[in-house]
């Protein structure tokens, strides 16, 4: 079982994720040197690996083709009503865009399966029901913050226990 997920890696945040990973679940931490643990996830879940194939590919690569790379920043740390604690890019315009043209390509697949109504683009840092708070990340996080960042790149994910993976990246057109 897994899923695949559309994703834009967060290089600065990628330490700190996979601490989290390995703190919460190391099943999750993968031995592969591309795969961002750090991420704001653009559409996901996506295609089961059976339907990946060429063409499928073909279509994310006509997507983002027509995206530019684009900075951003991430400072604010807020929280979901479900308890994500998150960090939220600014600005958010960019990385909407990039879902909302995905899922119009592939509308079988709307972001997190139509379960939340909320797409507010972030970075996943914690759940409140592991004890953390925004008071407490941002006292572990506050002098790496803010962290500017250049999205440049989409990354098609593979989240499996055991068997995290990438399966192929796509560059954004330089702006």
């Amino acid at each position: 079982m897994g899923h695949s997920v559309l994703v834009v890696p967060v290089p600065p945040m990628e330490g700190f994720a996979r601490a989290q990973a390995l703190r919460y679940d190391a099943a999750w931490l993968s031995p592969d040197p591309a795969f961002p643990h750090a991420h704001v996830t653009v559409l996901g879940p996506f295609l089961p690996l059976r339907d990946l194939d060429a063409e499928a590919r073909e279509l994310v690569a006509e997507v983002l083709a027509r995206h530019t790379s684009f900075a951003y920043r991430l400072e604010e740390i807020a929280t979901f009503p479900d308890g994500t604690i998150h960090l939220r890019p600014d600005p958010m315009e960019p990385f909407a865009a990039l879902t909302a043209a995905l899922w119009e390509a592939f509308p079988a697949y709307p972001p997190y399966a139509g379960r939340h109504l909320d797409l507010t683009p972030h970075v996943t840092l914690d759940m409140t029901v592991t004890g953390a708070t925004e008071q407490s990340l941002r006292a572990q996080l506050g002098r790496d913050l803010p962290h500017w960042c250049v999205a440049d790149a989409v990354v098609l994910s593979w989240y499996a226990a055991g068997a995290c993976r990438t399966l192929d990246r796509w560059a954004l057109a330089p702006a």
